[in-house]
C-alpha cells in the first residue's frame, strides 16, 4: 500500500492508470475507504449535531430540520448534478487518453457550481418566507419558527458545499479519494467542535447550529479548490484558460443527471412526508402537536439510515472511478468484477445496519431526546422498525443505480431513479395515507423499496449480459 501511494505521489498521471491494472478488489477497497471515512464522519456529525438540537434547545427544533431538508436537497442535487456529471467525464476521458477534455470538464464544473451556489443564496434570501410557507408545516407549527431561524443562515454557506462537494468528486475520479477523504473530515470534525461551543456554551440554540455549518463548509471548500489549483492534481482547475462551453456543459448535466434527479426527487418526497405528518400527526398520536413530533421522529429516522447509508455512499464512490475507467477502456471482467464485489459489500452492511435498527429502536431514539414523552418515543421507535428492515436492499439500489452512470446509460439510472421516487413511492404514500393514516405514509417508503429493489434486479442482469457481449465482440474485433 505504501509503495503504490509512493509511486502516485511521485507520479500523479499513475494514480489514473492504475485504475485499469491494479486488482480491483484491492482498488475498489483503497478508494472505498476514504470515501466511507469521510461520509462516516460527515454522517456522525449530522448526528451529533441533532443530539445537541434534541438535547440542548427542543426535540420539537428537530422538526425544523424537517422542513428545512427539502430546500437542503434542491442545493444538493445541483452539487451532484454538476459534481457528479463532471466527476463521471472526467474518468471516462482520463480512461480514454483524452486528459485535455477532462480538464476541460474541471474548469466548468468550478463555475458552474459556484454560480448556482449564488443563484440559489440569492433567491433564498429573497423568497424566504414565502419558500418556508411552502414546506408543509401545519398551521401554529413551532417546529416552522425553528425552521425559519435555521434556514436564514444556512443559506450563506450554499456556495461553499456546492463548491466543496462538487470539486470532491473531481478529485476522487483523478485517483485521489484521499483529498475529498480530509475536506470531509475537515469539516465534520470542526463542525462538531463550533456546535459544541455555539448551542451548549453560547447557548444560540439551532441558529448556533447552522453558524457551525456554515464555517465548516466554507473550510473544507477552500481546501478542495487549493488541491485542484495545486502541481499534486492529476488534471488542474485553470480559471485563466476557462472558455465555457455550451457542450461540454450539456454532457456534464447528461452524465450527473439521473443523480441530480434523484436529489430533486427526494426533495419533492421529502415536502410530501413532511405535509403529510402535519396532516395525519395529530389524529394518529392523540395529541394537539402530534404534526411535530412524527416531523421530528422522522428526522430522527433519516438520521440513523443516512448513518447506515454512509458506508454503501462510500463504496459506490469508490466504485465510480473504477467502474469509469474500465468501461472507457473496454474491460468488463474488471467491471463486471468491481460490480460484483460493491453490491455485496454494501448488502453486508446494510445487513447489520438494520439488525441494529430493527433490535435497539428505543436505545437510538433516546440517544436524541432523552427527556421526550411516551407519544415521540413509541412513535418514533415503530416507525424505525418499518423502515429498517428494508434497508439491505437499498445498498443493492444505491450500487446499481451508480452502475448504469457511469457506464454510460443514464436514461435507464433516470428510470429507476423515477420507480422508487416516484412511480412507486408517490403513489403509495397518497393511497397509503388516505387508507392507513400516518402509519400507511411510513410504511409506504419500504413497500416502495421492495417494488424498486425487484424491478431494478432483472434489468441490471439483463445490462450485464449485453454489455459482456459487446465487450466480448469488440475484443475478438482487436485481435483479428
Amino acid at each position: 500500500m505504501k509503495n503504490t501511494e509512493s509511486a502516485i505521489q511521485n507520479s500523479p498521471q499513475d494514480a489514473a492508470s492504475l485504475l485499469g491494472t491494479e486488482s480491483t478488489g484491492r482498488l475498489l477497497f483503497r478508494y472505498s475507504v476514504p470515501a466511507i471515512t469521510g461520509l462516516v464522519v460527515h454522517a456522525l456529525y449530522v448526528l451529533v449535531d441533532r443530539i445537541f438540537i434534541g438535547r440542548w434547545v427542543s426535540e420539537i427544533a428537530l422538526g425544523g430540520l424537517s422542513l428545512v431538508m427539502p430546500l437542503l436537497t434542491v442545493s444538493f442535487a445541483f452539487s451532484m448534478l454538476f459534481g457528479v456529471g463532471a466527476a463521471n467525464m472526467i474518468s471516462m476521458r482520463l480512461g480514454q487518453g483524452r486528459r485535455e477534455e477532462a480538464e476541460n470538464a474541471l474548469n466548468h464544473c468550478f463555475f458552474l457550481l459556484a454560480g448556482i451556489g449564488v443563484l440559489l443564496t440569492a433567491v433564498g434570501l429573497i423568497f424566504l418566507e414565502q419558500i418556508l410557507s411552502l414546506m408543509g408545516a401545519s398551521e401554529g407549527s413551532a417546529a416552522l419558527e425553528f425552521a425559519r431561524d435555521y434556514f436564514r443562515i444556512i443559506l450563506f454557506g450554499t456556495v461553499f458545499s456546492t463548491v466543496g462537494f462538487g470539486l470532491a468528486h473531481c478529485a476522487r475520479a483523478q485517483g485521489f479519494p484521499g483529498i475529498a477523504m480530509i475536506a470531509m473530515i475537515m469539516g465534520a470534525g470542526l463542525n462538531i467542535v463550533l456546535s459544541a461551543l455555539f448551542i451548549i456554551v453560547f447557548g444560540w440554540g439551532i441558529e448556533g447550529a447552522a453558524w457551525a455549518t456554515v464555517v465548516s463548509q466554507f473550510v473544507s471548500a477552500v481546501w478542495i479548490v487549493s488541491f485542484s489549483l495545486g502541481k499534486k492534481a492529476v488534471i488542474h482547475f485553470r480559471p485563466k484558460t476557462f472558455r465555457p462551453s455550451l457542450r461540454i456543459t450539456l454532457h456534464i448535466m447528461m452524465f450527473g443527471s439521473a443523480q441530480a434527479l434523484l436529489q430533486f426527487l427526494m426533495s419533492g418526497v421529502q415536502l410530501l412526508l413532511n405535509a403529510s405528518m402535519g396532516w395525519y400527526g395529530a389524529a394518529a398520536l392523540g395529541v394537539e402537536n402530534g404534526g411535530d413530533i412524527a416531523l421530528a421522529g422522522m428526522t430522527i429516522i433519516s438520521s440513523v439510515i443516512m448513518m447506515a447509508l454512509m458506508p454503501v455512499f462510500g463504496i459506490s464512490q469508490g466504485a465510480q472511478p473504477i467502474l469509469g475507467y474500465n468501461y472507457g477502456a473496454k474491460k468488463f471482467d474488471r467491471v463486471f468484477g468491481t460490480y460484483l464485489k460493491a453490491v455485496s459489500s454494501s448488502i453486508a452492511i446494510c445487513i447489520i445496519g438494520a439488525a441494529l435498527g430493527v433490535f435497539f429502536p428505543e436505545q437510538m431514539i433516546r440517544a436524541f431526546a432523552s427527556d421526550a414523552g411516551p407519544e415521540f418515543t413509541e412513535f418514533a421507535a415503530r416507525a424505525m422498525w418499518l423502515m429498517m428492515i428494508v434497508l439491505p436492499l437499498s445498498g443493492f439500489q444505491i450500487i446499481s443505480a451508480n452502475f448504469f452512470v457511469v457506464t454510460g446509460r443514464p436514461k435507464v439510472s433516470i428510470f429507476f431513479t423515477l420507480l422508487r421516487q416516484c412511480i412507486a413511492l408517490i403513489p403509495c404514500m397518497l393511497i397509503f395515507g388516505r387508507v392507513w393514516g400516518l402509519w400507511g405514509v411510513v410504511a409506504a417508503i419500504p413497500v416502495a423499496d421492495g417494488f424498486a429493489f425487484l424491478v431494478t434486479g432483472i434489468v441490471i442482469v439483463m445490462e450485464l449480459r449485453k454489455l459482456k457481449k459487446a465487450f466480448n465482440i469488440n475484443a475478438k474485433e482487436k485481435t483479428q
